[in-house]
């Protein structure tokens, strides 16, 4: 009669086993674990290194010792019995330390057949809960769930500091239809490190970085950190039910543009870490916002990357907030403390492309799994990256998945794509050769631009109030229109024309302006073809582009005078805001990542702390005057006066909102000349009021102003019946509130 470790013998499955030794087996579930034989059951563990194993039954608490099959460290056993009792591992080692291990070749996996249809489709929505590492519990025990999907991967293990970063210990599971790789793994815990080791036909084996990783460490560190995100409890309940109501269109937008590390840095040199955590951000980041009544906050890519350089443009993590300024739950409390205050925040998002970074996306199961394998298509020529193949599915799902995610999981308001022209034209940054036509020999990227369509569908279905923005540089049509019209349905498009010719125009000396004065007006050409946000954003204050004040001409004071009237020009013009940090309060050098913003400045210099005055005043009066955004998107909402007067640079304008009462009369003097008894044509009979002026000494003028009401006089003027004299600020701005007589009622015939 064989002896229970000969029927152990004879049953042992040797190529499978070898390569569950060799590391290169893609199915270990059906060789580890327990399995039932016609002998009764057969249970098979790998522990490298270990010098005794048991398997322990749960329920009587019996051991039995496990044979020694392979010297790698394959151990087997058989016991008794047609159904597998709950049971777990005892692992002696070479120091005769015993410890208790559930097995992870026990569980059923946890992605499902379903899941996996969806991902190949590229229409599961909610992927990032199955990729990934998710803390879960499974028949009571609790433990983390990995996946990943590499389709040409030899062998996918998980790796960590739970297994001395052993790749043979915790081998994954491949599910042949999808190509996904996954495991539970018993006892592994939010904060636990771990990577992917990947093998190849070969014996090729390298780590990746995960790609649906919700958190690393901190750079130049790797690692993904196991995270749980139902740790944090929300409180901004009040604050997403009252977004389902905004119309974007009509609402007040004024944007602050920062980047979260160098907003303010730690008053430390040579530490570590020089940046603020998310949660002490917030309050500080919050009274500024506040304070100079800014409605958003937009943060720069706050996604992981290995770069300080890069300002987060460069992404390795597209699920993991950067462990440069905390964990998770701390950028969730960013979002939910900014929202308690009553100020919404929009993330920059970068969907165009993605370093070449060994532990990233690039070259993953050693193929071009998320890249275009074709260079033409596959590798930006300019910023030595690469593209996303968007005629793949599953690299669509990662993408669409991504961006519900930062709306799903971080209450994210608004997502500011980066690069959507790079995305959208295959000749982008490419000389005559360096590309490849579409389908009907074009040059528009088809998969992409479906691609963008599709993301901005599904986003305002699952998630009303979310804006969707587009950095798109180009004349792509309708790129803020609806989808079923043939646009690309985003709700709004940055204005890179508007900004160029304007800022183009500012840097002129006053006495040539007048030569170029159709670059004030001609943005209202095409004003109304798409929403459009204006402007001065980050890229416009690095790389020698000089800051906003650098670009004004003239002496220093000049050039606060400058500003002054662009941005007042800036506020007042159709659009939606954005403005980058440091600008509202003129600083002089560029912006650098390296560095905090120069707040002295506004402390030391009385030109800098009235420049930021002006703008907070500015922004004031462009939230207390509906006609400045109520009708942003409709001609009626703007009409000129005079935009023809090029030999004094001068134009004047109105903001309407359907109400004469709050009919806005705006004049702009780009030039250093003060015009005194200037007549203004004016849209009816009327009173009108300045109620701003940007020539105020308060603000740094000096205090060429309208004191007294002006009534408007039965002189035709701008080809109006009616007229007022007033007096122009030098590189200046007035705003005038219009109001038009009452109707006198008759009586008696008479008034």
């Amino acid at each position: 009669m064989k002896s229970i470790g000969d029927k152990v013998y004879d049953l042992m499955d040797w190529p499978e086993i070898e390569a569950v030794t060799y590391s290169e087996e893609g199915h270990p579930h059906d060789i580890l674990g327990a399995h039932i034989v016609k002998e009764g059951i057969l249970v098979q563990a790998f522990f490298p290194d270990a010098k005794n194993v048991w398997v322990k039954n749960k329920k009587n608490k019996k051991e039995t010792l496990m044979f020694l099959e392979d010297d790698a460290g394959f151990f087997a056993t058989l016991l008794t019995g047609k159904r597998i009792p709950p049971y777990c591992f005892i692992v002696e080692d070479a120091n005769g330390e015993k410890k208790e291990i559930e097995d992870p070749y026990g569980f059923e996996s946890t992605v499902t057949p379903e899941d996996e249809v969806l991902f190949l489709n590229g229409n599961h929505e909610t992927i990032y809960e199955k990729l990934g590492a998710h803390v879960c519990e499974i028949d009571g025990v609790e433990g983390t769930a990995f996946a990943v999907w590499a389709p040409n991967a030899l062998r996918v293990s998980v790796v960590g500091d739970f297994n001395q970063w052993n790749g043979k210990v915790h081998q994954m599971r491949k599910l042949d239809h999808s190509g996904i790789f996954e495991i539970f793994i018993p006892g592994v815990h939010a904060g636990s490190l771990y990577k992917y080791e990947i093998k190849l036909h070969g014996d090729i084996t390298f780590l990746k970085a995960d790609p649906y990783g919700y958190a690393s460490e901190f750079r130049p560190n790797t690692a993904n950190i196991v995270a749980d995100l139902s740790a944090y409890t929300w409180e901004d309940q009040t604050w997403l039910k009252k977004r389902e109501q905004v119309d974007f269109q009509t609402a007040p937008m004024l944007v602050y543009e920062l980047h979260l590390g160098s907003w303010r840095q730690k008053d430390a040199s040579g530490e570590e870490n020089p940046f603020y955590n998310y949660r002490e951000l917030a309050p500080m980041v919050a009274d500024y916002v506040k304070k100079m009544h800014y409605t958003h906050v937009e943060v720069m890519p706050i996604t992981e990357h290995p770069l300080d350089a890069s300002w987060g443009y460069q992404v390795t993590g597209y699920y993991a907030v950067t462990s440069r300024y905390g964990s998770p739950t701390d950028f969730m409390y960013f979002v939910d403390y900014m929202h308690k205050q009553g100020i919404g925040v929009i993330m920059d998002w970068v969907p165009a492309h993605f370093p070449k970074d060994q532990v990233g996306l690039a070259n993953f199961d050693g193929t071009c799994l998320y890249e275009n394998p074709d260079p033409r298509r596959g590798a930006h020529p300019d910023w030595g990256t690469l593209i996303f193949d968007y005629g793949k599915p599953q690299v669509n799902n990662f993408l669409m998945a991504n961006a519900l995610f930062w709306a799903e999981k971080y209450h994210i308001d608004g997502i500011r794509m980066d690069a959507v022209a790079s995305m959208l034209y295959l000749d982008y940054g490419r000389q005559e050769g360096e590309w490849v036509p579409n389908i009907y020999g074009g040059h528009e990227n088809l998969e992409a631009e479906q691609l963008l369509k599709d993301i901005n569908t599904v986003m305002h279905k699952k998630h009303k109030g979310v804006m969707m923005i587009a950095e798109e540089s180009t004349a792509w049509p309708m790129v803020s229109g609806p989808v079923e019209e043939g646009g690309l349905g985003f709700d709004f498009k940055w204005n890179m024309g508007w900004m160029n010719d304007f800022l183009a125009y500012m840097r002129l000396d006053p006495l040539f302006r007048k030569g170029n004065h159709n670059a004030l007006t001609f943005g209202m050409l095409y004003q109304y073809t798409e929403n459009f946000i204006l402007v001065f954003s980050h890229d416009e204050v690095v790389h020698g582009k000089g800051s906003m004040i650098q670009k004004m001409y003239g002496d220093y004071e000049q050039k606060f005078a400058n500003l002054r009237v662009a941005y007042g020009y800036f506020m007042t013009h159709p659009g939606k805001k954005l403005l980058f940090m440091g600008q509202d309060f003129a600083q002089f050098d560029e912006w650098n990542e390296k560095e905090g913003l120069q707040w002295n400045l506004p402390e030391e210099f009385p030109l800098h702390k009235k420049m930021q005055h002006y703008l907070r005043a500015l922004q004031r009066l462009y939230l207390d005057y509906p006609a400045f955004y109520a009708k942003d998107g409709e001609p009626e909402g703007f009409e000129w006066i005079n935009c023809m007067d090029a030999e004094r640079s001068v134009i004047s304008f109105l903001r309407k909102n359907g109400d004469q009462d709050e009919t806005m009369l705006v004049v702009c003097n780009f030039t250093p000349v003060v015009y005194k008894d200037f007549k203004i044509g004016v849209p009816f009979k009327g009173k009108y009021k300045e109620t701003f002026n940007s020539d105020k000494e308060e603000f740094g003028g000096e205090g060429n102003i309208n004191p007294r009401v002006k009534q408007s006089k039965a002189e035709e003027w701008d080809e109006r019946e009616q007229s007022i004299s007033i007096t122009v600020p030098p590189l200046g701005i007035s705003v005038f509130r219009c109001t038009p007589f009452a109707e006198t009622k008759l009586t008696n015939g008479k008034k």
